[in-house]
């Protein structure tokens, strides 16, 4: 790679807490990974951008001024969206070529594409000669994934993804946008990351549809309450004022409320090192996901449903967007083999197909480096 000026790299992420309430304003607990998009990048002197990757035949050629128009690419589309927000928001654009390395599974639930989109900003910053801002580049991303792919989501991934730090979890409150980190230590336990092998795809699955549904509930509530955001709704008053919501719609808050609650809890027991009570939240956030926000499939309940079940399983649950994706498991370190061993036959068995277990670290967000 040496002919290229600079690597620059941003983050997949694991969730250990907090699901489907980024968006509600609430707080989250995520973890970036040593699971990364690396983009190699040199300026070319031109009014283009020319895409290539280690993974694919495909090159792709993006012209600096019709960076609108590429929405329908099969590939290229986040990067030309990651391009066109970096642009309009006032920065210097460069012709230059890039060559992506993602080693994020696709629709895993571990943010490929917030870590494609987030790389590819600061590839792009690098190159322009400009300063590389991890909060303003996640925003930046998370615009593109909005308003260029259609996928309506929150602030998370994409800050995990740029701001991350290696052993560290991150208590990202999404309304403010301030974080804090917590070192990730679990003792004589291991986190073991497995996905269902189930591709899904947030543009066509149910997510937009759940964002709807709290949308409708908080502009409900906002003529009785004084509340911003769901994250801020106390559950007596979710209780008090639940005569005014569709009873599907009350069922997806109450998640909310109670996810946001269980987010508060997992930071204080892994504080205090209390690993089974981590255990116990994940298990709970999962049967409220399946349950009540109905966004798990018998794929994700099969997959934590059957890590739950093992003795050396402190909780497991899924993570991500949902119907489809990974789930992750607090795991004694030397049952970890047997775990993978004893789930997989439990998943193969039910399912058909066996599910892929990753090993991956606790890594930084953005890094760059020059060659």
């Amino acid at each position: 790679m040496n002919e290229y000026a600079y690597k620059v790299t941003a983050a997949g992420r694991i969730n250990i807490i907090g699901e489907h309430v980024d968006y509600c304003g609430g707080k989250v607990f995520p973890a970036a990974l040593t699971l990364t998009n690396t983009v190699y990048v040199r300026p070319n002197g031109t009014n283009q951008i020319n895409l290539s990757w280690t993974t694919l035949p495909d090159k792709v050629t993006l012209d600096l001024d019709k960076l609108e128009s590429y929405q329908d690419l099969k590939y290229g589309n986040y990067q030309a969206g990651s391009a066109l927000m970096w642009k309009r928001a006032g920065h210097k654009l460069v012709g230059c070529d890039m060559l992506q390395d993602c080693k994020v599974p696709f629709g895993s639930g571990l943010s490929s594409s917030a870590a494609m989109e987030v790389s590819t900003i600061a590839a792009l910053a690098v190159v322009a000669g400009e300063e590389v801002d991890p909060v303003e580049i996640a925003l930046l991303a998370q615009k593109a994934e909005r308003e260029y792919t259609g996928v309506n989501c929150g602030i998370m991934d994409q800050y995990a993804s740029a701001c991350g730090k290696k052993d560290m979890a991150m208590l990202l409150d999404c309304k403010e946008l301030t974080c804090s980190y917590v070192p990730l230590e679990l003792g004589e336990y291991a986190l073991v990351i497995a996905n269902t092998n189930k591709p899904h795809s947030l543009v066509v699955s149910k997510y937009n549809e759940r964002r709807a549904e709290c949308e409708e509930a908080l502009a409900i509530l906002q003529e009785k309450l004084p509340i911003t955001c769901l994250a801020e709704l106390k559950k007596e008053d979710l209780e008090t004022h639940k005569h005014l919501l569709r009873e599907i719609v009350y069922t997806r808050v109450s998640h909310v409320v109670e996810e946001c609650e269980r987010v508060n809890q997992a930071v204080q027991a892994m504080q205090a090192g209390d690993i089974p009570l981590l255990g116990k939240l994940l298990n709970a956030s999962h049967a409220s996901l399946k349950n009540k926000y109905e966004v798990t499939g018998i794929e994700l309940d099969t997959l934590a449903e059957s890590a739950q079940r093992q003795g050396a399983c402190m909780g497991s649950r899924m993570i991500g967007g949902g119907f489809g994706g990974c789930t992750i498991s607090i795991v004694k370190q030397e049952c970890v083999e047997e775990f993978k061993k004893i789930v997989s036959k439990e998943y193969e068995d039910v399912i058909g197909y066996a599910p892929t277990f990753y090993e991956a670290g606790i890594g930084d967000g953005i890094t760059v480096t020059k060659l």
